[in-house]
């Protein structure tokens, strides 16, 4: 299973860090991704790192605000998020793809976290 928490209420302009904590079995082989879905829209890709953590991909609007990152030591997930937006207001979604490399299809990932709520605001 995969669990996502650090969600919480900030302010236009803050940061947040969110936690994607994995158990049950080892996802160091794993890619993670990061998506999220704002109310009344579909969910979205949001950032993807590889196995590893040599390789990262981030959706545009994300790019130099958000960085993904992992330490398989722990069997977790990381996304650094600063610079928020009223607009990054949503439930973020933690996944793990059995591949091992990025990718920004939700259908690529085999196993999904229950989502931890960010909001924003102005």
């Amino acid at each position: 299973q995969l669990q996502a928490c650090g969600g919480g209420l900030v302010q236009a302009g803050g940061s947040l860090r969110l936690s994607c904590a994995a158990s049950g079995r080892t996802f160091s082989s794993y890619a993670m991704g990061w998506f999220r879905q704002a109310p009344g829209k579909e969910r979205e890709f949001v950032a993807s790192i590889n196995w590893s953590g040599r390789s990262t991909y981030y959706a545009d609007s994300m790019k130099g605000r958000f960085t993904i990152s992992r330490d398989n030591a722990k069997n977790t997930a990381y996304l650094r998020m600063n610079s928020l937006k009223p607009e990054d207001t949503a439930l973020y979604y933690c996944a793990a793809d059995s591949s091992g490399v990025v990718s920004t299809y939700e259908r690529a990932y085999n196993y999904w976290g229950q989502g931890t709520l960010v909001t924003v605001s102005s």
